[in-house]
């Protein structure tokens, strides 16, 4: 009697529970992919912000010259950055059991692929839970098929991208993103005030207009004489066909980096290796030669 009693009281616990994760009615839906994006985003969030703050230097090239990103390591709100996992990790799966100590962890970056893959996992609940939203609300799924989209962005910038450069230092990606930022920065520079100084700038231009509302001859000639002169362009059209071109072409090429400059430290170990060996040849032939002086 009394364990029946027992199975009623947890079956009505279990009941309450799950009234309460699928309740339309709370100010914030749950759901049950909620129970696994809270967590996860919790997680990525806290990291992050840690990371952001007070994380230590990380050897993000795998030569043993770590690159500091944190506040307390002398960035300021603009140059901080969390930096990547080590190229030396590669894409091997890197939590903190895996490390032979938290100092080992945090100098090959092992903040960076926590957050990234807690985040990804986080974002693809967050769609799973507008579905299950929708669902209980008798909706059509449109919004979580939205939201598939920046979902399918992040996975591309932060998982798919890596696995086409065979690490998780996406270098090409954030490389587009730069040269974007600098051009936008010349453009910001250099634009052609068609308006007087009481009128905003904006007013001037119209929507598909066909002459340009900067001045590229002289934005880049600028950036020209600024690093070298093949560093500018005078030609939009080949501009923005690089700047769309660089993130999109470059994994193909990083895996290749890697693999040449393992090729070239194995031909160097093997002429150490053959130095060596003359080396201890030349040194038993001296020894050889002393043994028949001294005879």
């Amino acid at each position: 009697m009394t364990a029946t009693l027992e199975r009623r009281e947890s079956a009505s616990l279990w009941g309450r529970f799950y009234d309460w994760i699928t309740s339309t009615e709370n100010r914030l839906y749950i759901g049950w992919f909620g129970v696994l994006m809270i967590p996860t985003l919790l997680t990525a969030t806290s990291v992050f912000i840690i990371a952001f703050v007070a994380a230590s230097p990380v050897d993000i090239d795998g030569i043993h010259e770590p690159v500091s990103g944190s506040l307390l390591y002398g960035n300021n709100i603009i140059s901080v950055a969390i930096i990547p996992t080590s190229a030396a990790i590669g894409l091997h799966f890197y939590p903190i059991w895996e490390a032979d100590s938290v100092d080992e962890w945090l100098y090959n970056g092992g903040p960076y692929e926590l957050i990234v893959l807690h985040f990804l996992l986080g974002v693809a609940c967050y769609m799973g839970r507008e579905w299950e939203l929708s669902f209980r609300l008798g909706m059509r799924p449109w919004i979580a098929v939205t939201y598939s989209a920046p979902v399918a962005a992040a996975a591309a910038v932060f998982l798919i991208y890596p696995i086409g450069q065979g690490s998780f230092s996406d270098a090409g990606i954030f490389g587009g993103s730069l040269f974007s930022a600098m051009h936008g920065s010349l453009v910001t520079s250099s634009l052609i005030r068609e308006t007087t100084e009481n009128e905003s700038a904006n007013a001037g231009y119209e929507f598909g207009q066909e002459e340009e509302n900067y001045n590229i001859v002289a934005s880049h000639g600028y950036f020209g004489r600024l690093i070298f002169q093949y560093a500018s362009f005078n030609n939009s059209c080949s501009l923005h066909f690089f700047l769309a071109a660089w993130p999109v072409g470059t994994p193909g090429y990083v895996p290749v980096l890697p693999n040449s400059q393992m090729h070239r430290q194995r031909q160097c170990a093997q002429l150490q290796g053959v130095f060596r060996a003359n080396d201890k040849k030349a040194a038993n032939m001296v020894v050889g030669s002393d043994r028949q002086t001294i005879e």
